[in-house]
């Protein structure tokens, strides 16, 4: 079996960390780095991670002040040495057959796209969702990456940004990645009313657009600048409806 290299940021997720670390642990493709990204947590999360890694040695915990998602991914990212990269949040889990099934599919492509449940922390299913087009999320957690690929394009997060997921999934669409899409919904995503994803923030939706018409004005290809419009009129909508 080929190396997946999982990271996993984390910031005061206590009380959904070791349901997402078990979720892990217990996947039959057992051959896994697990990277647990301490971003400052003033909790229990990082006594839980260290508790972990103590008793499964695939497991491996760094720690930092607090600099936000992003930078907690990028120092994952600079200790991946797998084949493939996968991003997990801390307060999520995944399915049992979850990286069996992806290795299976993925085969010399860049990446695998699938969907996702989002439930409660009592497990009961919200909804499914399948993405209708591979461009439709933002969120890193839902694909398998190739490493080369990051490596190629020199592909990281942006710092200091709340909804930095959708700057990163503009530069990754931008690689022209090979993919595959799937029927497939083993991603658990946790209706958490404190993640950073569900803070309202005007002042990081305003750097968000600004951001993506830079990337815009700087895309070459008349596609990347047509994907990045079609995100600006998505997100708008987005934001519209749920604010």
């Amino acid at each position: 079996m080929k190396i997946i290299s999982v990271i996993v940021p984390i910031f005061n997720a206590g009380p959904y960390l070791g349901k997402c670390i078990e979720s892990l642990i217990n996947q039959p493709y057992t051959d896994l780095q697990i990277i647990l990204v301490n971003d400052g947590s003033t909790d229990d999360s990082l006594s839980i991670a260290e508790q972990y890694a103590q008793q499964d040695s695939r497991i491996e915990v760094y720690s930092q002040s607090n600099q936000g998602q992003s930078a907690a991914r990028n120092v994952g990212l600079q200790h991946a040495r797998g084949h493939w990269i996968s991003f997990v949040d801390a307060d999520d889990y995944i399915d049992p057959d979850y990286y069996s099934y992806l290795t299976q599919e993925i085969g010399q492509l860049d990446c695998v796209q699938i969907g996702y449940r989002r439930v409660t922390a009592q497990g009961k299913i919200l909804i499914k969702k399948l993405p209708k087009h591979f461009h439709q999320f933002t969120s890193p957690c839902m694909r398998l990456y190739r490493r080369e690929l990051f490596e190629k394009h020199h592909l990281s997060f942006p710092s200091g940004m709340i909804y930095e997921d959708v700057i990163f999934s503009i530069d990754f669409w931008g690689c022209n990645p090979s993919y595959k899409m799937l029927p497939y919904t083993g991603y658990n995503y946790l209706a958490n009313t404190h993640s950073t994803t569900a803070i309202r923030n005007l002042v990081a939706k305003e750097v968000l657009f600004a951001t993506l018409r830079e990337k815009r004005q700087q895309a070459k290809h008349w596609k990347h600048k047509l994907l990045i419009t079609y995100t600006i009129i998505r997100l708008k909508f987005h934001f519209k409806r749920y604010d």
